[in-house]
Order: C-alpha cells, then sequence, then structure tokens
C-alpha cells in the first residue's frame, strides 16, 4: 500500500493511514478536522474557500460555518498552531484558508502495516484456551509490560485505525510493551466458540498471561473486562503487581437492580439489544454509541458504529450483553491483593460512577479518581484524556 507522506514542522500527515505524527508520536485528530488539513496542505498554493472546503470535507451534507471554525481549530492544535499565530493555517479575510508552512511530500510504500510510529512493531500471534478456541493476542512497544484484559468490543487490528481505540493504544503503549488480546467471539478470535461465559473470558486471559510468558505485571480492565481483570487478580495474585479499573463496575446492569423500575430497565435495553443487533438497525446501533460517547461527535458516533459492525456477529453481541448484565464479583472483589487505581468518567452515562465508588469501598489498597466526561470511553480531545494517562503512568512508575 502506498500513499503520500506531507512533512512540516515537527509534523508528518500520513495520508495511506490517515494518521498524524507530531514530534515522533502519533496524534488523534477528529477525522473531519484531519481532512480539512489534508486538503489544505494538498492545495497549498493556493488559498481555499470555506465552501470548497464545506463541500469536499462534509461530501455536500449541509452544515454551518461553525462547524468548519470547530474543524479548523481542532487541526491547529493538533499541529501546534492557533488562530492568533497562523504560521501554518493562515485565514485570508473575506476569501478562506491557506497552509503557509513549508512542507515536503514524499510517497511510501508501506505494505501490509502502515509505518506510523507503533503500528508498524505490533507483532500478532494465537493460543488455544482450555476449550480449543482461538484467541488472537498482540504485543506492542518497548519496556515493562502492560496487560490489558478484553472488554467490549476489540478488534487487535482494526484497533490502530478507529478513533474510538488508535490514542488508547498510543498512550499505553508509550514505553511499555503492552499486550492485549480480542475477546473470543470477537475480533480477530475464533467468533463460533463453544460457550462464553464469565469463567472462560477469565480462562482466556490465564491462556494468554502464560503464553506471553509473564511473570508478574500490572493489569488493566476498561469496562467489563475490569470485572475478568479483578477474577483474575483474586485468582492470581502472584502475578498481579497493580491493577488499573476504568469505567468498571463489581456487578452487571441486571444483579444491581434494586427495584422493579432498575429491573425492567435492565431487560428492556437488553431486548432493545437482542432486536437491534439482530436487524442491525442503524437507528439502535448510533443510540448504543451514543452512550459510550455522548461527547462525541457524528463522526465518533459512526466510527463507534462502523467498527461494531466489523468486530463481532449480532447473536455474539447479544450474548455478550447477556453475560454482561450477570457479572458479580462483589463477593471477591475484598480479596484483591495489590494497589489498585479505579479510574471513572464522572458523568459516565452506560456505566453510572457509584460503580466506581462501590468498587473503591470493597477493593481494600485502592484509590479513586473521577475525571470531567461523559464518555464511557474517552476520547482524545477532551482534557481527561491525557489527566487519565498521567494518573497510569505515576501509578505505575511507583512500581510494587
Amino acid at each position: 500500500m502506498s500513499g503520500v507522506v506531507y512533512r512540516f514542522e515537527d509534523c508528518e500527515l500520513h495520508t495511506s493511514s490517515f494518521q498524524l505524527v507530531r514530534d515522533g508520536q502519533p496524534v488523534h485528530v477528529e477525522p473531519r478536522a484531519l481532512d480539512v488539513l489534508r486538503h489544505l496542505i494538498e492545495h497549498r498554493d493556493r488559498v481555499v474557500s470555506k465552501e470548497e472546503l464545506l463541500d469536499r470535507c462534509w461530501g455536500g451534507a449541509y452544515v454551518s460555518e461553525a462547524a468548519l471554525t470547530t474543524a479548523l481549530r481542532t487541526a491547529r492544535i493538533a499541529v501546534g498552531d492557533s488562530g492568533a499565530e497562523q504560521r501554518i493555517v493562515r485565514t485570508i479575510h473575506r476569501r478562506g484558508y491557506q497552509f503557509v508552512a513549508p512542507a515536503v511530500s514524499s510517497t511510501v510504500d508501506h505494505g501490509a502495516v502502515d509505518a506510523v510510529p507503533g503500528a508498524a512493531t505490533q507483532s500478532i500471534r494465537y493460543c488455544r484456551s482450555g476449550d480449543g478456541a482461538r484467541i488472537a493476542y498482540a504485543t506492542v512497544g518497548n519496556g515493562p509490560p502492560l496487560l490489558k484484559a478484553a472488554n467490549w468490543m476489540t478488534h487487535i487490528d482494526l484497533e490502530w485505525s478507529t478513533p474510538v481505540w488508535s490514542h488508547w493504544l498510543h498512550g499505553l503503549a508509550r514505553d511499555r510493551r503492552l499486550v492485549r488480546y480480542d475477546e473470543r467471539g470477537c475480533g480477530m478470535s475464533d467468533w463460533d466458540v463453544p460457550s462464553s461465559t464469565f469463567d472462560d473470558w477469565v480462562a482466556d486471559l490465564e491462556t494468554v498471561v502464560d503464553e506471553v510468558g509473564l511473570e508478574r505485571f500490572p493489569l488493566l480492565g476498561v469496562s467489563q473486562g475490569g470485572a475478568v481483570a479483578i477474577a483474575y487478580a483474586v485468582r492470581h495474585p502472584e502475578r498481579v503487581s497493580r491493577l488499573i479499573l476504568a469505567g468498571s463496575y463489581a456487578r452487571g446492569r441486571r444483579v444491581r437492580a434494586t427495584n422493579n423500575d432498575e429491573r425492567a430497565e435492565a431487560a428492556l435495553d437488553l431486548e432493545l439489544a437482542r432486536v437491534g443487533w439482530a436487524r442491525r438497525d442503524p437507528s439502535f446501533l448510533r443510540v448504543f454509541a451514543t452512550q459510550f460517547l455522548p461527547d462525541g461527535t457524528p463522526d465518533d458516533w459512526e466510527a463507534f458504529t462502523d467498527f461494531q459492525r466489523r468486530t463481532t456477529s449480532p447473536e455474539n453481541a447479544v450474548r455478550f450483553l447477556e453475560e454482561f448484565a450477570a457479572i458479580d464479583v462483589s463477593s471477591i472483589a475484598e480479596q484483591v491483593a495489590c494497589p489498585t487505581l479505579i479510574l471513572h468518567a464522572r458523568d459516565d452515562v452506560r456505566v453510572p460512577a457509584s460503580q466506581a465508588k462501590e468498587l473503591a469501598a470493597l477493593i481494600p489498597d485502592s484509590r479513586l479518581a473521577l475525571l470531567d466526561s461523559s464518555n464511557h470511553l474517552l476520547s482524545a480531545t477532551e482534557p481527561a484524556w491525557p489527566e487519565f494517562l498521567r494518573l497510569i503512568d505515576e501509578f505505575l512508575a511507583e512500581g510494587d
């Protein structure tokens, strides 16, 4: 696969992988803002009108000039420019915008994997769980290990190109060896499996640990992956040095329902999922995406929806959600023996922050940090994201 790389100041724009790299590090940029930046640099010999940018980057869809202004501001921030400095993108009064920074371009061949830092070094392998299910796992980066338990939904190959997960991978693999895997039933792991229960998920994590040869390591669990991580840490206290739980919970939605209204709401959530996923109903999938990313843009929701479609089957999706609702590790959480960091969006729509507080009360040596966000999965552009990475870095730097 070939593409063009545009180099300017300390930045590189890779067209084939649709990635921006700054000072050697990948930078996640909202896709529409990257479209605008790419169009401007490709036509840097002239002033590009607002009308042209709206037409080329929004595909003729009606949007206000405010959308363009927002995309330009996002692009400028990503490349280290600003509306006041205008070193890279200059506003030409009443005419449009022009890319004015000196830039050079070159054509490169990337082969099967694009040569963006991080993505090129990923190694994907397979192992077999006890019941024969093939589990795909990946390692990337160098340094001390960090193992991430699987969660809804993963695809260890496609994650590098989706705005839902790409910034997570680059951030977590920085100065570390990040190990992660696809849950049975989704991604590059087997979709047709004998069973897909909570115990199976814990067993798959055990299989990956043994296959990679990890002796003692920090373990990260995101969303329902947090419950899997807790169960593993309790079973194998000699191996887990530190535990990080992000957007996690001890009890699934059906288990924690305490009254008829909550039980009816949990049942309705599952029924809507059953119908919506069976029909691959776009309106349902869009609503589902907004629960995970309520502060996201329409582009974020579309990317999340597309990623889900490509990650698992409707039948498996429903099975996952049914099993998630029945999770309950509240009786064993107090047996976690390692230091634990609990991170949670303060206004999380999908998993309320009360679940993080419950975890903090159950796990003995734990600390809780609530982040200013409504997103269940933090996006790259919100202030909570660098705070999330900082807290993890500081926690892991403390060592055993």
